[in-house]
């Protein structure tokens, strides 16, 4: 797992553009996580694309005070946030406060969405969680599923404002 900075984006203190597929890419939780913004220390909001296989979803979790908006770019996500249930598509957005559990799982072949993460106060905490636990790498490509370890993602999330409720959703049938 990689400790890294961010480095090969440019500086959040000045506008940009990425074209498809550049940014800071990264092996993460099984899934391919592209970092787009990063914050740094003083910035407001991050913003990392997700491409996940069908069934990946995260644990049911919820950040200290990270707020996140999830764009679907493609395929279809089952989003469960506190009492709700939505199903997203490409085009959808989901809005996941702070202090709201919340989980989801991809149903298509595949997904795409970017995340993206911001906090009243400070720099939201949510990219430095993903660049922790994800390796580095040059090609945005999926990774070969891997045995994840349940304890070490708690603790890097506690490390992150981010407690871990309960695990990952069911597998699909």
């Amino acid at each position: 797992m990689s400790n890294t900075t961010i480095s090969t984006l440019p500086s959040h203190s000045a506008p940009y553009a990425l074209a498809t597929g550049k940014g800071a890419h990264r092996h993460f939780l099984n899934h391919l996580a592209t970092t787009k913004v990063d914050p740094g220390e003083s910035g407001s909001m991050t913003a990392i694309e997700f491409h996940a296989p069908q069934g990946f979803g995260p644990p049911l979790h919820v950040h200290a005070e990270d707020d996140e908006v999830m764009i679907v770019l493609e395929g279809e996500v089952a989003f469960r946030s506190g009492d709700q249930e939505h199903i997203a598509t490409a085009g959808s957005t989901v809005y996941l406060p702070h202090g709201v559990p919340h989980t989801f799982q991809v149903l298509s072949e595949s997904a795409r969405m970017t995340t993206v993460a911001a906090r009243l106060h400070g720099a939201p905490l949510f990219g430095q969680f993903v660049a922790e636990l994800g390796d580095e790498l040059s090609d945005p490509v999926l990774p070969a599923p891997t045995d994840i370890d349940p304890a070490a993602v708690a603790e890097a999330g506690a490390r992150h404002g981010i407690t871990i409720l309960g695990p990952p959703p069911a597998p699909l049938d």
